[in-house]
């Protein structure tokens, strides 16, 4: 395991033990930085080693060490001397990672999740430590801009650690409080994986798969929440395409155009199994009725009345879109520009590539030749990730070439 694959792989896993052990999220970034900067130095020469997390964790374990004697050499904190007299007295494990009690993970996501905290700002937090994700990556998930997010995350660590929140999974009486708020944040770190907002792959599956199997436990930790089954359903129904999803290219490939046969059947199976018993004894609620469009999107009338009912429910630019996106399928290209255009008109997702990326698709599908690649150049300004982009020019190119031909 190379250090970027590590990184990638294990950001969150082992962020969450070195908040946990210094009780700080400056703190630890900053010491899990320094380690990872010492990886890069010294295992091209000295090789790798037998347990490369456990390397990291005890190495970011003495950068913090260091940082803590450094500040306590040139200002009077008494938090940093507090700190630096825990770390040195507690024992290290051979295995940090694998030795801590359940699961870091969670614990890290309710922690950022706690009601005095504003949701914006918690669902920040995790998604900035849990996920690794850069302010940028954040700010864009959040269409804000990169000052407004840097404060929040900010205000939200300052929070935490001045009103001395607990590193802990909350007792049952508090856990419905901090639902709501677990389950978008866990949901926006599969969305994450699903389709990353930049980078060189369209998918990054080690988010998903994380988000996949957090929300399983909160499925176990709250069975009679229906959302939290829902939600994992939505979720496994989504990755159960993922083969499907990416050409050979590294493109990503239309719901349309995906070989179905390279769907996961179980998994779908599994999804829908959860999606019915969750509409059944919970109702509509908003991750159940995704995961409903979800199971039954083959059926493009179907799911452009789910999408309705989501929509008078749940409405937000996001759902308008996706809903625009199935009554094109259901009703024609036509319909669902004009959904476009009035969504477009209030401006609410004005620096989100996929509209402008979705409405170009639908002047494509009406052969509107022109006016799809003036709006497939609109898009790609806004595109993040590489393989995004390359799709878009690939579709701006075959409609230029079009143009050309029509034009004569």
């Amino acid at each position: 395991m190379d250090v970027e694959r590590l990184y990638r792989a294990d950001y969150g896993r082992i962020l969450a033990t070195l908040i946990r052990l210094l009780g700080d999220f400056d703190l630890a970034e900053e010491a899990l930085q320094d380690a990872f900067a010492a990886a890069l130095e010294q295992w091209p020469g000295e090789g790798e080693p037998a347990s490369p997390r456990a390397w990291i964790v005890s190495t970011a374990r003495h950068k913090a060490i260091d940082r803590l004697r450094h500040r306590t050499r040139f200002e009077d904190k008494r938090a940093a001397l507090e700190t630096l007299a825990t770390l040195e007295e507690s024992p290290v494990s051979s295995d940090p990672i694998e030795s801590v009690v359940t699961d870091e993970r969670l614990r890290l996501v309710f922690t950022c999740c706690h009601p005095s905290l504003a949701v914006d700002a918690q669902i920040a937090l995790t998604l900035r430590s849990l996920c690794g994700l850069s302010t940028d990556e954040i700010a864009r998930a959040f269409l804000v801009s990169v000052p407004t997010m840097a404060q929040r995350l900010v205000r939200a660590k300052q929070k935490i650690r001045d009103a001395r929140i607990p590193y802990r999974i909350p007792p049952d009486e508090q856990l419905p409080e901090r639902l709501e708020a677990v389950l978008r944040t866990v949901y926006l770190v599969f969305n994450e994986g699903y389709a990353a907002t930049s980078g060189d792959t369209v998918v990054r599956r080690e988010l998903t798969a994380e988000a996949i199997r957090l929300g399983r436990v909160l499925s176990e930790l709250m069975p009679d929440r229906t959302e939290a089954r829902a939600l994992l359903a939505l979720m496994l129904l989504h990755d159960a395409r993922r083969e499907a999803r990416i050409s050979a290219n590294g493109e990503p490939v239309p719901l349309e155009e995906q070989d179905h046969r390279r769907w996961d059947r179980a998994q779908i199976q599994e999804g829908l199994t959860l999606v019915k018993s969750a509409l059944r004894d919970g109702g509509a609620g908003f991750y159940a009725l995704q995961a409903a469009i979800v199971a039954v999107h083959a059926e493009a009338e179907c799911a452009a009345r789910l999408y309705d009912l989501l929509a008078e429910r749940h409405s937000s630019p996001v759902v308008e879109l996706n809903r625009a996106a199935a009554v094109a399928m259901a009703d024609g290209p036509a319909r669902g520009l004009e959904l476009l255009d009035a969504l477009e008109s209030r401006g609410g997702l004005a620096d989100y590539y996929l509209l402008p990326a979705a409405r170009a698709d639908l002047l494509r599908r009406l052969g509107r030749w022109e006016e799809a690649a003036a709006t497939y150049r609109r898009a790609l300004p806004l595109v993040a990730n590489e393989p995004e982009r390359r799709f878009l020019e690939r579709r701006l190119a075959e409609v230029e070439s079009k143009s050309r031909l029509a034009r004569g």
